[in-house]
C-alpha cells in the first residue's frame, strides 16, 4: 500500500471515503484491485482487517450519505445497548435499495425529531430505536432503554405516533401498554403483571432514594405501606453488586423501608410465594405487627 494511503487509512479508524480525497482517487482503486482495502460500499473504502466489523460500517454509511440514518441494533448499541453486538447494520436512506455483506439500506424516512447525532453519525434515538427492537427483542429493548435513562416511556410513545403505518405497530403499543410500570428487566416485567392480576396496583417501580449522599433505585415501592420488593436475578451475584445490594439494603432500612427479595424462580415456578408473601407483608405493615 502506497504510503500516503496507508496514512491516510490509519488515521481514519480504517474508513475512507473516495469523493473526500478525489487527488487519490487512482491510488485508492489501485489498492482496492490489489485487495489491499476493501470496497464496503460505492466509493467507500475500508482496510481488511476492519471491513467486517461493523462499527466500521457505520463509519463507512456516515461517508457514504450524511443524510442516512442508523436504525435497530446498531442504533442501539451505539446509544443506550453497548453489550450489543448488532448482526447487521440498518440503515434508513433516501439512496437506492441494496444489500452488502454486513449491510441492510432501506428507503424508511425517520422522522427528523427522532434522529440523534454521535459525531457525525446520525443515529434513531433511543426512543425509536428501543421500540422498532420489540417485534425481535420483545420488552427487553424498552427494558434495557428505560434502565439506561435515556429515555422514558413517554418518549417511545411519542415516537409510536410519529412512526404510524408500520407493520408490527400493534405489537409495540401493546409493549408499551404492558411496560406501563416502567420495569427495568424482564423479570420485573413479570412482576408488574402479577401485581396486576392480584389488584395490587398502588405502586410505583424504580424509584430512586438518596441516603447518606448514595442514590439507590428501588425496584418496587408500595405506596400505602414501606414494603420495598427486590427483583434479584442471577447478575445480583457479581461480588461488586453483591457488595452494592448490601449498602442498598442497609440503607432502606435506615430510611424506614421493609424490603422483599424475590427470584426469577420464585416468581415463575413457585406460584403461592410472590403474591400470598407481598399481601402477608403489608398486611403486617399495616396492622403495625
Amino acid at each position: 500500500m502506497k504510503r500516503v494511503i496507508a496514512e491516510l487509512v490509519g488515521s481514519s479508524g480504517g474508513v475512507i471515503g473516495r469523493r473526500d480525497y478525489p487527488e487519490l482517487a487512482g491510488l485508492l482503486d489501485d489498492a482496492a484491485k490489489r485487495r489491499e482495502l476493501v470496497s464496503v460500499l460505492p466509493g467507500v473504502y475500508a482496510h481488511p482487517d476492519v471491513a467486517k466489523d461493523w462499527r466500521a460500517l457505520v463509519h463507512a454509511v456516515s461517508i457514504w450519505d450524511k443524510s442516512a440514518v442508523i436504525v435497530g441494533e446498531a442504533a442501539a448499541a451505539l446509544t443506550y445497548w453497548p453489550e450489543l453486538v448488532p448482526r447487521k447494520v440498518e440503515v434508513a436512506g433516501r439512496r437506492a435499495r441494496f444489500r452488502r455483506p454486513g449491510i441492510e439500506v432501506s428507503q424508511r424516512r425517520v422522522p427528523d425529531s427522532l434522529v440523534a447525532t454521535l459525531a457525525t453519525v446520525a443515529v434513531a434515538d433511543p426512543a425509536l430505536t428501543a421500540i422498532d427492537l420489540v417485534p425481535t427483542h420483545g420488552g427487553d429493548s424498552i427494558d434495557r432503554a428505560l434502565r439506561s435513562r435515556m429515555t422514558t416511556l413517554a418518549a417511545m410513545h411519542k415516537a409510536l405516533e410519529l412512526t404510524t403505518g408500520r407493520i408490527d405497530n400493534g405489537d409495540r403499543r401493546r409493549m408499551l401498554l404492558d411496560s406501563r410500570g416502567k420495569p427495568w428487566s424482564e423479570a420485573e416485567r413479570f412482576a408488574h403483571r402479577k401485581l396486576r392480576a392480584a389488584g395490587l396496583v398502588r405502586w410505583h417501580a424504580n424509584v430512586p432514594i438518596v441516603c447518606h449522599g448514595q442514590k439507590f433505585y428501588q425496584d418496587i415501592v408500595m405506596d400505602d405501606c414501606p414494603l420495598v420488593i427486590e427483583v434479584d436475578g442471577k447478575i445480583h451475584l457479581r461480588p461488586d453488586i453483591f457488595e452494592s445490594d448490601r449498602y442498598r439494603g442497609n440503607a432502606l432500612l435506615l430510611a424506614g423501608r421493609y424490603v422483599l427479595h424475590f427470584t426469577w424462580k420464585m416468581l415463575h415456578a413457585v406460584p403461592d410465594v410472590f403474591i400470598p408473601t407481598t399481601l402477608q407483608t403489608m398486611e403486617m405493615l399495616r396492622s403495625g405487627k
